[in-house]
């Protein structure tokens, strides 16, 4: 009998994991949420879908060639628990499964093609070293294990420490994050498509704020994937 084994089931039964939004004890192989639960993800799939829901609510804030997003994010429905619990509840293992699942599905798209690399939405360094971890890094990483392409973390970074968007407006949102995002070095992604990764398109004010930066770099092009999209 494998001892390995044995103590993985041992440790499995005395400190079960539970299923992020249902709370069943997941099997060995399931990390975070149960297949059940990820069965049940509204996705979206509208990755060949030209004027999806994503790319109507980025319409006209900044040039962009495609935009997705892996499912609904709804008021209390699952993917507003599993994105809690990625964010809040230090389990980033959500983000790149979420990835790893929707770079699955770009894979058998058109979406991908000519994308160069992956740029996570960046953290301040202090909120990081709070959280431990970026969120949209987690989902970036789970996207390039999917489809290999390569992720960039430290060309575009967050300068400025600006409070949370929840609850502000689409005024407020805006101004919260104007100017405060910058490119360390530009050559990083001149001539370059770059897919530009965040959690949830709720106004597109920081996805906005982050093509601006990108922008000035020399001839890049922008798309866009995120976990969510507000319904």
């Amino acid at each position: 009998m494998n001892l390995k084994w044995v103590a993985e089931e041992i440790a499995h039964y005395l400190f079960p994991n539970l299923c992020s939004f249902c709370k069943i004890k997941l099997l060995p192989n399931e990390m975070g949420v149960c297949l059940q639960c990820l069965y049940k993800l509204p996705k979206t799939n509208n990755l060949d879908e030209p004027n999806n829901l994503s790319e109507t609510l980025l319409a006209g804030r900044f040039p962009f060639e495609r935009a997705a997003s892996f499912a609904l994010f709804t008021k209390e429905g699952l993917l507003q628990c599993l994105i809690h619990n990625l964010k809040y509840n230090n389990k980033p293992y959500i983000g790149e499964l979420l990835g790893t699942l929707f770079g699955a599905d770009l894979l058998g798209s058109n979406f991908i093609d000519t994308i160069d690399i992956i740029v996570p939405v960046p953290l301040h360094p202090k909120k990081q070293t709070i959280r431990g971890y970026n969120q949209a890094e987690s989902f970036a990483q789970g996207i390039s294990k999917a489809t290999s392409i390569p992720v960039s973390t430290n060309e575009l970074i967050r300068v400025v420490n600006n409070p949370t968007q929840t609850k502000r407006s689409k005024t407020e949102r805006w101004k919260n994050v104007q100017g405060i995002f910058e490119v360390k070095n530009s050559d990083a992604f001149e001539n370059k498509h770059v897919l530009l990764v965040d959690d949830v398109i709720t106004t597109g004010s920081t996805l906005e704020a982050c093509a601006i930066a990108l922008l000035k770099c020399s001839n890049v092009r922008i798309s866009v994937a995120t976990i969510g999209v507000v319904l």
